[in-house]
């Protein structure tokens, strides 16, 4: 993964009321990612997280993204890559290193993972957080956490109308 930067730290905070608001503001991040990002995606069940995904893989070329609930880890050929990871089935970081996630880790392309709190020494230290709140049929409150000056700079424009003071 790519060492820390030395820009400060941002944070954003958006409100989202429908999948395709929350696939906008996920859409508005793919535009700041490069190669050896790593996306780190909180949230409980129905909150929104693989909406948010879809959101970044849509814009970054491929139509197709599903949860990766049953099989881990899905690839998507965009460019760059997005490994898009799944860790609410692993039992910890061991059973991660087992399905082979250094393969992914070590190559260039952005990592999305969903339930990451369940694999938290794996983990990079520099990466974006992200932190959806809200299930069924209400709002969500998305917090991204943790981006370089030019990357807040480019998602506040491109998400602007989800933005919450």
């Amino acid at each position: 993964m790519n060492e820390p930067t030395s820009e400060p730290i941002n944070e954003l905070r958006f409100m989202s009321d429908s999948e395709g608001a929350t696939e906008s503001i996920g859409a508005a991040l793919a535009a700041s990612l490069n190669a050896w990002d790593f996306v780190a995606l909180y949230g409980g069940l129905g909150a929104g997280k693989t909406a948010f995904c879809r959101g970044i893989v849509s814009a970054l070329g491929s139509g197709d993204c599903a949860s990766p609930t049953f099989t881990i880890v899905r690839e998507y050929p965009t460019n760059p890559p997005v490994f898009h990871f799944d860790a609410y089935r692993l039992s910890g970081e061991a059973e991660l290193y087992d399905m082979g996630c250094e393969e992914y880790f070590s190559r260039p392309g952005i990592v999305l993972m969903e339930w990451p709190e369940r694999v938290q020494g794996v983990l990079p230290d520099s990466r974006i957080a992200v932190e959806i709140d809200g299930s069924g049929e209400q709002p969500r409150s998305i917090r991204i956490l943790n981006l370089s000056n030019s990357a807040y700079a480019a998602i506040k424009e491109a998400a602007r109308e989800y933005i919450v003071d």
